[in-house]
Formats: C-alpha cells, sequence, structure tokens
C-alpha cells in the first residue's frame, strides 16, 4: 500500500469513526430493559448518557432529561466526559489531518512538516478512540453489574420462586456503535502513524571527500600534494651534492651554499 493511500484510508476510517462516537453519544440506547421474565410488555424503558424514555404499545414515547449533574452516579459522567474527550480530541485530529493529507498542497509546506503533522493526528486518533472504548465498557460493566444485583434481589431462596418484579436494564444498541466508532477511530489513528515514515524525508549522509585539480606543475605523494614552481623544478635539477647522496627533503630543510649555482 503506497504512502498516499494508507494516509487516505487511515482519514476516512478517523472520520467514520468520529461521526460514529458522536452518534453513540447523542444516542438514547445506551441500557434498554430486559424483557426476560417480565410480566409487563406494554411499557419499553431505555436510557441514554442525557435522558430517560419511556415507549408505549401504542408507540407514544416520553422521555426526560437529567436535571441533575451531582445526583447521578460518578461512572456515568465518567462516561460522559471520556466521549466528549474523545469527540474533541477526534475534531482537532480532523482539522490537523486534512492540512496534512500529500494530496493537498498549502503553500510552500515541504513534506517533513506534513509528516509531523501527520504523526500529531495520528497520536490524537488513537486517543480518541482509546477513549471512545474505555467509556463504553465502562458502562457497560456498569450495566453487567446491576443486572446481576438485581438478578439476585428478585429471587428468592426458596425454589427460586419471583419474589419481586423489578427492572433491569441490558446492552443497548448505542454501546455496539460506540465500540465500532472507537476501534475505527484506532485503526485510522494507527494508519497515520505508519504513513508519518513514508512521508518523512530520507537523511542520507554522504563522506566529505576534497578533490583537486591536476595541474602540469602539482605533484601528488602519499601524505598530501604538494604544488611546484618552475624555478623550483630547475633549482632541484641543478643541486650539487657534497659528501654523498641527499634526499630531496634534507636538501630543501638544510640548504647550503652549493645548492643554487
Amino acid at each position: 500500500m503506497s504512502t498516499t493511500t494508507c494516509q487516505v484510508v487511515g482519514f476516512l476510517l478517523s472520520m467514520l469513526g468520529l461521526a460514529g462516537c458522536i452518534t453513540a453519544t447523542v444516542m438514547d440506547t445506551w441500557s434498554t430493559q430486559d424483557l426476560y421474565d417480565n410480566p409487563v410488555t406494554a411499557v419499553f424503558q431505555y436510557e441514554g448518557l442525557w435522558r430517560s424514555c419511556v415507549q408505549q404499545s401504542s408507540g407514544f414515547t416520553q422521555c426526560r432529561p437529567y436535571f441533575t449533574i451531582l445526583g447521578l452516579p460518578a461512572m456515568l459522567q465518567a462516561v460522559r466526559a471520556l466521549m466528549i474527550v474523545g469527540i474533541v480530541l477526534s475534531i482537532i485530529g480532523l482539522l490537523v489531518s486534512i492540512f496534512a493529507l500529500k494530496c493537498i498542497r498549502i503553500g510552500g509546506m515541504d513534506d517533513s512538516a506534513k509528516a509531523k503533522m501527520t504523526l500529531t493526528s495520528g497520536i490524537m486518533f488513537i486517543i480518541s478512540g482509546l477513549c471512545a472504548i474505555a467509556g463504553v465498557s465502562v458502562f457497560a460493566n456498569m450495566l453487567v453489574t446491576n443486572f446481576w444485583m438485581s438478578t439476585a434481589n428478585m429471587y428468592t431462596s426458596m425454589g427460586g420462586m419471583v419474589q419481586t418484579v423489578q427492572t433491569r436494564y441490558t446492552f443497548g444498541a448505542a454501546l455496539f456503535v460506540g465500540w465500532v466508532a472507537g476501534g475505527l477511530t484506532l485503526i485510522g489513528g494507527v494508519l497515520m502513524c505508519i504513513t508519518c515514515r513514508g512521508l518523512a524525508p530520507e537523511e542520507t549522509n554522504y563522506k566529505a571527500v576534497s578533490y583537486h585539480a591536476s595541474g602540469h606543475n602539482v605533484a601528488y605523494r602519499p601524505g598530501g600534494f604538494k604544488a611546484s614552481t618552475v624555478f623550483e623544478s630547475n633549482t632541484k635539477n641543478k643541486k650539487i651534492y657534497d659528501g654523498g647522496a641527499r634526499t630531496e627533503d634534507e636538501g630543501q630543510s638544510h640548504p647550503s651554499k652549493y645548492d643554487y649555482v
């Protein structure tokens, strides 16, 4: 999969996840009434994060918002906070990822800046998906706990006969929407982070090698190079050595009166 394709797929999945998180947050079917062993079927109750509703068999539905904040359970307030934080992070990440798309050129933005923006939006999407999944899971755990506590209170130890009728709630459609939306947002964030490596420019290190143009009067040696002039070459040819052979370096370091004629 190419870098552009991976980035666009991650962007679309994150956008779908954001839409799913918003839909799940505003839905009223986080918990629905369990109709198993319930003799009263003319009334159906369901609850959401913001209000509780009652639907009659005639089709009439009446909803009542939660007019209190301090009176709500702490777990419900925590779920609200997690969903809102997830939505806000997704919106910010979506705005950042729009400018980070490789297929969109804005001004003189280079690939390095796009890679950083893509990584930032990917991290935001991952955190948003985790917040959504955590919020839905916390609410589901609260439902399971209340369900079994209600079941234990409904039955007595004498032959399992029903003593009282108590309303029990089970999973609603909003929970499954929230789980799917959180998963899509999480996958989209991971794809955006993977795309960051393809957008970042590769750093190549070249060894610095200096080349010197060879001329007519340049002599190369293993220790370096030394330029010699025409006058110096003629002088070396006219050297007269006294008392034995000398090396050329010695002749240069210890001049005598017989060096020049």
